[in-house]
């Protein structure tokens, strides 16, 4: 299975369509978004082409192939226009006999761990930044965000396929793999 990793769309309709035409280059059979996908939040500045209603129209058209965990500045009344289940605070999957910890980040991060084991992996977006560390007893990555990246990081999104994770822009340009 080829699962599609992005977080932070904030409403920006303008970086919702370029996340989706990567989504369609990919051929990916799932996405995975880690939260905050309609609202800006009061600490960001607006996304270009800040259309919230836009962004539910675009994701709710693909709604049977979205997963979503809820990040802080998704509410109820998000969940009440998107057609897919976007409150959990997280999700678990597995990947080459490994545990995926997903979620958005602000109440699950490396400095309040979840309940992970040895080789687990944290994955959360929330901080605008990507990430592949290694931090011992598990992994810790991150898709950085798709329309408000942060500490001069590109508009991106993740790959993960055959056990292993791929960055890329969302022009598609691959700035960092790792194998797990």
């Amino acid at each position: 299975m080829k699962l599609f990793i992005a977080s932070d769309i904030h409403g920006s309709a303008c970086y919702c369509t370029k996340m989706l035409e990567a989504y369609d280059c990919e051929g990916a059979d799932r996405m995975l978004l880690l939260g905050d996908i309609l609202y800006h939040g009061p600490r960001n500045d607006l996304p270009r082409d800040y259309a919230p209603k836009q962004v539910i129209s675009m994701l709710n058209e693909r709604a049977f192939s979205i997963l979503c965990v809820r990040g802080n500045c998704d509410t109820e009344v998000d969940q009440m226009v998107l057609t897919f289940p976007i409150l959990a605070d997280y999700a678990v999957l597995y990947e080459a006999n490994r545990m995926i910890f997903a979620t958005h980040g602000h109440n699950h991060n490396k400095t309040k761990l979840p309940p992970l084991h040895k080789g687990d992996i944290l994955l959360h977006g929330h901080t605008h930044v990507p990430a592949w560390e290694d931090c011992g007893d598990f992994l810790y990555l991150n898709p950085g965000s798709t329309s408000i990246p942060k500490e001069g990081s590109a508009h991106s999104y993740m790959i993960l396929e055959d056990g292993t994770f791929t960055w890329k822009s969302l022009d598609g340009e691959i700035y960092h793999k790792l194998e797990i």
